[in-house]
């Protein structure tokens, strides 16, 4: 299980951006982080750079895994139906499921999510 964001687990580093000119002031090897949208994922697929997208829709996490999105990230409350839906096609993505705190991964393990990332990682 991937634990993104615990104080006491490294992880690597996130920038979250809303544009493609914002990938041009991240970091070399970080990992662009955005909202759902399909203009950023393609761009960023057609230059490899790995990506994490934050999702509200089934339809939205499928377009990710095709189109190279190492993470696909969701609240909670939808998390075990993409999970359900990336072990079905086997998704290259991993699914993370958003939290507050580390009292809440041991639920979100019990239904076998890939992972966790923290809110405060994502906003």
């Amino acid at each position: 299980m991937l634990l993104i964001g615990d104080k006491d687990i490294p992880y690597e580093t996130f920038t979250k951006i809303k544009n493609i000119n914002d990938i041009t002031n991240t970091k070399s090897n970080s990992t662009v982080l955005f909202n759902y949208d399909i203009n950023l994922l393609k761009y960023t697929k057609n230059h490899d750079i790995n990506t994490a997208v934050i999702i509200t829709h089934i339809k939205e996490a499928i377009y990710c895994n095709a189109l190279d999105a190492r993470y696909i990230i969701c609240d909670k409350n939808i998390s075990r139906k993409i999970q359900n839906l990336a072990d079905n096609y086997i998704f290259d993505s991993k699914i993370l499921a958003i939290i507050c705190s580390n009292n809440e991964f041991e639920v979100i393990a019990k239904d076998e999510i890939d992972g966790v990332i923290y809110r405060n990682i994502i906003e």
